[in-house]
């Protein structure tokens, strides 16, 4: 397998490092943070430049803060500082790592995508009509993944010792033998190269022709229920030796296909898409609280229009006409 060294000069070039900055200031320009960084922008990309560069960089302090939707999650949140190191380094590293990836893995990928993810779904729902769906969580994803396997897993393509020097002090800087933050740019870089080696495994090993994964979400296709059922075991324990994961228990089952396939917050038929009820009701409640606050004069009319139609677009993939008619009467006729 060919590795990469040399790989650090990239980095540390100020171009890079400038791009960096644009891509980690994307909808966040008017943050005071943001704001002192740009004023002295020059000097501070070469002050980052220069750590990196002699290998002094340290990862900044860790804000964490709990988020509730879709479910209860803690997000570790780093200074900007940080966030366009990470950003220059996967503007180096990412390509070379996603070369590897299958084609059928669709989280935090470029060209890829939740509606990309649905897409290929649907066409293997048209394909296996007939036939059974394996769906499965891994557990607690993100809180799990080892340190020490990830490491080894990063080693067989880098072999630049500067940077792997960097990688090991990002993946460690949370102070623990597992798990990386939710919210790191690196993180989903991290989770997807992990989560690669199962990729390999499902592909190479069970031969899986059918299978679509969208970060600790999986489903397969196949035509026998019993194979299915079989190559869950196999999963499992491929799982918990290679990678030191679990499935989430209350989330597998092999089902037929003609039931629909409940995946990315749509259940999915040959012929057309269903929002799930609980994503509606989300979606409900984050528009009545965008009101309220445009009501009391917290947020402007084109702010409260950005949260629509953001919504809105998740909507268009459904068969949603008639909900997306009574949520515009019965929310929306107050504001527009």
């Amino acid at each position: 397998m060919k590795t990469y060294k040399n790989l650090m000069p990239k980095i540390c070039d100020f171009g890079n490092l400038y791009n960096a900055y644009l891509k980690a200031k994307k909808g966040k320009t008017t943050r005071p943070e943001v704001v002192r960084f740009t004023y002295y922008l020059e000097l501070r990309l070469i002050e980052i430049q220069d750590e990196l560069a002699q290998g002094e960089f340290k990862t900044g302090e860790y804000k964490n803060f709990i988020v509730f939707e879709p479910k209860r999650r803690e997000i570790s949140a780093l200074p900007f500082k940080d966030r366009v190191v990470q950003h220059g380094i996967c503007n180096i590293i990412e390509p070379i790592f996603d070369k590897r990836f299958i084609h059928d893995s669709y989280a935090c990928r470029i060209g890829k995508g939740t509606h990309a993810g649905i897409n290929r779904v649907q066409k293997f729902v048209k394909q296996c009509g007939a036939g059974y769906t394996l769906k499965c969580d891994i557990s607690k994803y993100f809180p799990s993944i080892d340190h020490s396997i990830l490491k080894k897993i990063v080693r067989k393509k880098i072999a630049d010792h500067q940077l792997l020097s960097l990688l090991d002090e990002i993946i460690d800087s949370t102070n623990r033998e597992k798990g990386i933050p939710i919210g790191n740019l690196t993180s989903q870089l991290f989770a997807n190269i992990y989560l690669n080696e199962f990729d390999q495994f499902v592909k190479n090993e069970l031969k899986s022709k059918l299978y679509v994964r969208y970060m600790d979400d999986f489903v397969i296709f196949h035509e026998a229920k019993d194979i299915l059922w079989y190559q869950k075991r196999k999963i499992q324990s491929f799982l918990s030796t290679q990678l030191n994961l679990t499935l989430h228990p209350r989330k597998v089952s092999v089902s037929p296909v003609f039931l629909g396939v409940d995946i990315l917050g749509y259940k999915i038929f040959s012929a057309h898409m269903l929002a799930r009820k609980k994503t509606v009701k989300r979606f409900i409640t984050r528009v009545k609280k965008k009101i309220w606050k445009y009501n009391r004069d917290r947020i402007s009319f084109d702010k409260l229009m950005e949260s629509v139609s953001s919504w809105e677009a998740y909507l268009d993939h459904a068969d949603t006409y008639n909900l997306k008619r009574s949520l515009h009467e019965k929310y929306f006729g107050s504001v527009m």
